[in-house]
């Protein structure tokens, strides 16, 4: 997993978080090879922090990196894997969601009654590249903000164990709605955290200018996702 950064607004940290986004590539996984880099980066990241046992493959993978509705990214400093990040994309037409598999109770009746959730998940990040750039954190987040805006969702999800539920807090605005269940292929449980996007959209844009981004940025992310049954996002401002 990733040490997150304290939130602690300031205009140099907006500047080292600009100056790394200009450096960064977003990729979406489309590759066996790819997505076997970041299964092993997963896996490396995972076992130093306690949340899985030790495996003879070197790789953390589960069925859920195969749903139609999950989009796995890599985030590239100079070429090399930085981060990682899956999301899923849930609607009523496509209902599955890691999350669901712990806090269906909560999560099965905004999508009954038609709400998109982003599912944000695996989020694992190379330790001396974190190291050297702690911005990281925000540049790897920033995928599901734009994933949130590309899609219109209703609710951006974190579902994250509780020492990780600060950052959260502090940069978004999540709010708590369910304390930590047990999730399975973890050996530490989790906490579901919940944010209703649009009306916090604004505020979140003017305190961290960062996760800014141009319809063109995000269409060239999420346009594979399946949109039979999707609304069709409209351009909008960067």
């Amino acid at each position: 997993m990733v040490a997150l950064a304290s939130s602690h607004t300031s205009d140099r940290l907006i500047d080292r978080v600009a100056a790394l986004v200009e450096k960064t590539d977003l990729r979406l996984a489309d590759t066996q090879k790819e997505r076997e880099a970041i299964f092993r980066l997963r896996y490396q990241a995972y076992l130093r922090e306690g949340a899985i046992t030790a495996n003879e493959t070197g790789s953390f993978s589960d069925p859920l990196d195969l749903d139609a509705n999950a989009l796995i990214f890599g985030v590239y400093i100079e070429g090399e894997l930085a981060s990682s990040l899956r999301l899923h994309i849930a609607t009523p037409e496509y209902p599955h969601l890691p999350a669901m598999n712990v806090f269906a109770d909560l999560l099965t009746p905004e999508l009954e009654a038609g709400k998109i959730i982003v599912d944000p998940t695996r989020f694992v990040a190379d330790r001396d590249l974190s190291r050297h750039y702690p911005e990281l954190c925000y540049v790897t987040t920033r995928l599901a903000w734009m994933a949130s805006e590309y899609f219109q969702a209703n609710y951006l999800l974190a579902t994250v164990r509780t020492e990780h539920q600060a950052f959260y807090r502090r940069t978004f605005g999540h709010k708590v709605i369910c304390d930590a269940r047990h999730y399975p292929s973890l050996t530490k449980p989790i906490s579901m955290m919940a944010l209703d996007y649009l009306p916090n959209r604004a505020r979140v844009l003017a305190r961290y200018p960062f996760f800014r981004s141009t319809f063109f940025e995000r269409r060239m992310l999420f346009s594979s996702f399946p949109q039979q049954q999707m609304p069709l996002p409209l351009p909008k401002a960067a």
